[in-house]
């Protein structure tokens, strides 16, 4: 079994910033990626940014510039760094692994979300 704990979110104001950490835990034999999905009320979940095993690094389009994530060195902890936060990044954060549990059975794993909401 993996867990995924997420951290770090709350109440900012327009402009502002944000720091999100996800920690992984349980059965892991290898991490491929860890990133970060948010979904706001009555919209469908998008992607924030993902980081692989090798430092590829993919960011929803509304992020770009402005957020920044980056990993631990064994991968467990990923972090979201959200800068210039603007009212329209409210939304609960998710952080999502794909993660193996042995070598060759993996799965996609969510965490419990995380509110993030600015105030403008």
């Amino acid at each position: 079994q993996v867990q995924l704990v997420e951290s770090g979110g709350g109440l900012v104001q327009a402009g502002g910033s944000l720091r999100l950490s996800c920690a992984a835990s349980g059965s892991i034999f290898r991490i491929v990626a860890m990133g970060w999905y948010r979904q706001a009320p009555g919209k469908q979940r998008e992607l924030v940014a993902t980081i692989n095993s090798g430092g590829g690094i993919d960011y929803g389009d509304s992020v770009k510039g402005r957020f920044s994530i980056s990993r631990d060195n064994n991968m467990n902890t990923v972090y979201l760094q959200m800068n210039s936060l603007k009212p329209e990044d409210t939304a609960v954060y998710y952080c999502n692994g794909y993660i193996y549990t042995t070598h060759v059975s993996w799965s996609d794993y969510w965490g419990q979300g995380t509110q993030v909401t600015v105030s403008s």
